[in-house]
């Protein structure tokens, strides 16, 4: 290895450590994007949520679903003609920032629930599908500071828990107050609105919550605003929760080593840095080791020397007779396969056709014909007759 390459890895290797370290002892920025993924650490992920999900729902059998919805009951399903059911009973439950729930499932959810289940959808907006059934609307209004949510049933809970931090202003505009029942509220400085609805679907209810932050790692160890989540839950009837962490198992990221390295600041400019410095080391070092390259000759062409040596050798040795029939054999094969003419009889015919595709004097054609039946009948010639069918055959053949 020379001298100039150690240099290049050295520096390198030096520039990554660098950035690495100088990155490692930077504080970290909080990463306020609402994740709902509970792998997710940062402050609107859910892992604290996933965690403590068996103090939540204590007693309660937890499923986690990693297929859609429709998948997951559809399996369950008892297709008899005399039950027409599910073959289990519970609560499904999904927690995100929007509704992420494709429509075969939201469909299933609705025959589901209306078959004596529950469903708890805590989002900030449902799908058409969900509005449409269920007879609801969801508005969002803004607000400059914060905001205060709390139960309606204050023998349940009679607190008010402040939300600030990413929290939104959904809210239920409008809904079927024959069907439905408030459970809870949130207000700002000038209003209170509806965030925390009951909905009787079928034979079973829809539990619908506009404020999904309160389950987000940030609001479940800040102070105690846990407790609001709990209350929250604890509307859920008890029994079995199929649980739907949708943002874990339906993402399509990669979890390969490259996307943990870009996904941090210090290993990202450390690899562009290594990826730039190899492209210059591989540009100067190809440009420093190019070999010369030689010159290499093309073959000569020999056929026609070859050619014209064989003839010489003939022609010298007086063999007019082989030449002769050589070259009629070349005459009739050109007529062949650039004029598509049948040689077989060297007629008046061929004659006529002869002289109609390569315009040549048809005087010049009879007598080229002549010279070729005539070699064909003796097979004795002079040098004299060879230069004449020579002459005759260029005329013909020669472009015009």
């Amino acid at each position: 290895m020379s001298r100039t390459i150690k240099i290049y890895i050295v520096f390198l290797v030096a520039m990554m450590a660098l950035i690495v370290v100088v990155d490692a002892n930077r504080p970290r920025p909080i990463n306020w994007m609402p994740s709902f993924d509970i792998k997710s650490k940062i402050p609107f992920g859910l892992k604290v949520f996933q965690e403590e999900k068996e103090n939540f729902f204590k007693g309660d059998t937890i499923t986690e679903i990693k297929v859609t919805p429709y998948e997951f009951f559809d399996a369950y399903y008892d297709f008899d003609t005399l039950i027409n059911t599910y073959k289990i009973k519970g609560t499904f439950l999904a927690i995100d920032n929007y509704d992420n729930i494709d429509e075969s499932s939201a469909e299933e959810i609705l025959y589901f629930v209306s078959h004596g289940n529950n469903a708890f959808l805590s989002m900030n907006d449902f799908s058409n599908k969900l509005v449409d059934s269920l007879g609801i609307a969801v508005q969002n209004h803004y607000f400059k500071d914060r905001i205060e949510t709390y139960l309606a049933n204050k023998k349940v809970d009679d607190k008010e828990y402040q939300m600030k931090m990413g929290v939104s202003g959904y809210h239920f505009s409008s809904f079927d107050t024959l069907k439905t029942t408030v459970l809870g509220y949130h207000k700002t400085q000038d209003s209170t609105y509806v965030n925390f609805i009951k909905i009787n679907y079928g034979n079973g209810h829809f539990y619908l919550h506009t404020q999904p932050f309160a389950f987000t790692n940030y609001y479940l160890l800040k102070d105690r605003n846990y407790l609001y989540a709990e209350k929250v839950l604890s509307y859920i009837p008890k029994g079995n929760i199929f649980w739907y962490p949708n943002k874990t198992y339906n993402s399509t990221a990669s979890e390969s080593p490259l996307r943990f390295i870009l996904s941090h600041e210090g290993l990202k400019w450390a690899w562009y840095v290594f990826l730039i410095g190899m492209i210059i080391f591989m540009i100067f070092n190809a440009k420093r080791k190019q070999r010369i390259i030689p010159i290499i000759k093309p073959l000569e062409n020999t056929t026609v020397d070859f050619t014209k040596t064989i003839g010489n050798l003939y022609f010298q040795e007086g063999n007019h007779d082989t030449i002769m029939e050589k070259k009629i054999i070349y005459f009739l094969e050109k007529l062949r396969q650039d004029y598509l003419i049948n040689t077989q009889n060297l007629d008046e015919d061929f004659i006529k056709k002869v002289h109609q595709k390569t315009g040549k004097d048809i005087t010049l054609i009879q007598k080229a014909v002549l010279l070729i039946k005539r070699q064909r009948k003796t097979f004795k010639s002079t040098e004299a007759d060879l230069i004449e069918l020579n002459n005759v055959i260029e005329k013909i053949l020669e472009s015009k």
